[in-house]
């Protein structure tokens, strides 16, 4: 049969086409294996030639996706979701739009996260993370007001590898890394990268890491070892394997080697020998991330075996004695969500601290603490907030909350995904919030409009703040110091009350009860609202908060020229009662000097002493007395003359 031009040429194109799409389909089944076997660097090339070569679909796209999610590159898991969600929205599952919505968040563009959650819950997303999203729409407010005061920087012993899941060994770091086989070991298809070995670190006094090694003994492998977990008595380690031992590797039905725990024994000084498979591993699915119970009766792991609720569980068997197990337990809704709960660890003030990706975060895994209470229950769940936390993964948290030091991982100064955990030291402020109400002291009656001042030890004013409507008030103090904390409303005699902090972040509660005080016509600094003029103990000069408030005097006096007052300076009853009218007299005249050094004639000014002699109180010799009720009688009055 002969062809025309133009069927010839017709026919010509649709062969090409049909070879190109046939050849496209075997690299697309090729590259849908490489995924399904976790193999994403190899399925992303082949799925990024073929977007390349001009051929798209929404299967694609979540593919892509999915292929720098999974190794934490949100920022290309951000291009692509967005791809799919705007393209194919017909074709885009709920859980898409989950994605797409963390994969925003790491870039802080949480107003479009927020949108695609919208999005999320209208597809019939899954309830457990619809539900923590719509319980606090506000969630970045409440995430700020819950930060933990943190300080980081990175560790020394950080390559330009991957370095991450940091463990308490005594006074030593045992961490994951991929620095010992970067050159010429063997590469993982997950991330392209080498695989990871235990290496050991000193500590030194400030937390500092150095002299790192790999871990001795029958630990590493060629494939990988992380996240450690040590008993009390330092002599048995859990710790996270591929489905390796033995020198053979285990696989399951689609040939993925999957994660198990492992437990080894210490020999001689720091030697571990003795591995063996922990009995609750399968080839079906991973465990791995261990870590111990306070009273080290439990081991807390992450897998996504059956029964989990979400992609991986927090999960913990009882420890019943040697190579003996209990059942895993599922930790259950208080913890877990529909996606990705790992990394635990168990402080020794019985804190579980975890890494998630359910929950309304600041991007990527963000660390979480619940406090574990009675058979281990665990207690509300509250984000770290930043700087723990960042836009990126944040995960593998460790603390001595006593000392105040810990370590965790995150790749928030890179661009290449989990190629760049890095370890960083974290030491936590001690932080002390004072607070209380201020109130009248008769009535009870809330104070709002008052001024309350914490002051330090040398009398030196640290902050203030004007109370509001809720007459509370709210300061932050180190820990470990003495201060003061002052109250003062105008037509309200001013209250003070001392305040030794404790060594522990914490709260402390402190109300400033005020007594109304009507001003007697002749009492001026009454009427200017003067504060106490405090002297130094046994001490007659004027400091210079004192100054403050005899500027108020001052200027009265410059600016009323007929205007003449007398100076009273008054002692609370302690101490002998002829040395406190000496020094209540010296006292005075020290306040009238200074007026008359600003250039006040000494004709308009007189000053006594009168020591105890007119106490405001029954705080007289003998009587006892609080020191805020002996505050009230050391003062000094400014009368106004006729």
């Amino acid at each position: 049969m002969k062809l025309t031009l133009n069927q010839s040429i017709l026919f010509l194109l649709v062969f090409f086409t049909v070879g190109i799409a046939f050849s496209q389909r075997k690299e697309i089944k090729k590259a849908n294996e490489d995924f399904d076997k976790f193999a994403y660097i190899d399925a992303r090339e082949i799925y990024l030639k073929v977007v390349k070569d001009g051929y798209q679909s929404a299967e694609i796209f979540k593919k892509l996706g999915d292929t720098y999610y999974w190794n934490s590159d949100y920022d290309n898991a951000a291009k692509w979701y967005s791809k799919l969600v705007n393209e194919y929205p017909n074709e885009t599952e709920a859980e898409y739009y989950y994605r797409a919505a963390q994969s925003l968040k790491s870039l802080g563009k949480y107003k479009e996260s927020d949108e695609l959650m919208l999005q999320f819950a209208a597809h019939g997303g899954n309830s457990l993370i619809v539900k923590n999203f719509e319980s606090d729409p506000n969630y970045l407010n409440s995430i700020a007001k819950e930060s933990r005061e943190f300080v980081l920087e990175k560790v020394s012993t950080n390559s330009n590898v991957s370095d991450f899941g940091p463990s308490f060994y005594g006074d030593k770091i045992v961490f994951a890394t991929a620095k010992a086989s970067a050159e010429g070991g063997n590469i993982s298809e997950w991330n392209n990268q080498p695989f990871l070995d235990l290496f050991v670190a000193d500590i030194d006094k400030d937390g500092n890491l150095s002299n790192a090694q790999a871990l001795p003994g029958d630990i590493n492998t060629k494939y990988h070892e992380s996240t450690p977990a040590f008993s009390k008595d330092g002599s048995t380690m859990y710790f996270t394997r591929n489905n390796f031992l033995d020198g053979k590797k285990g696989k399951d039905r689609q040939k993925t080697i999957r994660l198990k725990l492992y437990k080894a024994t210490k020999s001689g000084e720091f030697y571990w020998t003795d591995v063996k498979e922990l009995p609750f591993n399968s080839d079906k699915y991973s465990v791995a991330h261990p870590t111990l119970s306070k009273d080290g009766k439990r081991l807390y792991f992450s897998s996504d075996m059956p029964e989990s609720l979400g992609m991986s569980d927090l999960w913990y068997v009882d420890i019943l004695g040697k190579d003996k197990y209990g059942e895993p337990v599922n930790l259950g809704e208080e913890i877990n969500t529909e996606t990705r709960e790992s990394f635990p660890f168990i402080s020794e003030e019985n804190n579980l601290y975890f890494s998630s990706d359910g929950r309304a975060g600041l991007g990527g895994f963000d660390i979480y603490m619940a406090p574990l209470g009675d058979e281990g229950k665990p207690g509300a769940v509250k984000n770290l907030g930043e700087p723990a936390n960042s836009n990126q993964d944040d995960f593998g948290f460790i603390i001595k909350e006593t000392k105040r030091i810990g370590y965790l991982t995150s790749n928030r100064d890179g661009a290449r995904g989990s190629v760049d955990d890095e370890i960083y030291l974290l030491k936590e402020k001690c932080v002390i919030t004072i607070t209380g109400l201020v109130t009248d002291v008769d009535s009870g009656e809330l104070l709002p409009g008052a001024t309350v001042m914490l002051l330090d030890s040398n009398n030196k004013e640290v902050k203030s703040m004007v109370v509001g409507p809720d007459a509370r008030y709210t300061l932050t103090a180190d820990c470990d110091s003495k201060y003061a904390v002052r109250g003062t409303k105008e037509s309200y005699a001013p209250n003070e009350k001392l305040v030794a902090t404790p060594i522990k972040t914490g709260t402390v509660e402190v109300p400033l009860p005020l007594k109304l005080v009507d001003c007697p016509p002749d009492d001026l600094g009454c009427r200017l609202s003067l504060q106490p003029i405090y002297f130094d103990f046994d001490r007659y000069n004027i400091r210079p908060d004192a100054e403050v408030e005899l500027a108020k005097i001052l200027a009265a006096l410059q600016e009323y020229s007929e205007l003449i007052i007398h100076i009273e300076s008054h002692t609370d009853s302690r101490g002998n009662d002829s040395y406190n009218e000496a020094l209540s007299e010296k006292r005075a005249q020290s306040t009238l000097n200074w007026l008359v050094k600003k250039g006040i004639d000494r004709s308009r000014l007189s000053a006594k002493g009168y020591g105890e002699n007119r106490l405001v109180n029954e705080c007289s010799n003998g009587v006892k007395c609080t020191e805020e009720e002996h505050q009230l009688n050391r003062r000094s009055m400014f009368i106004i003359q006729n």
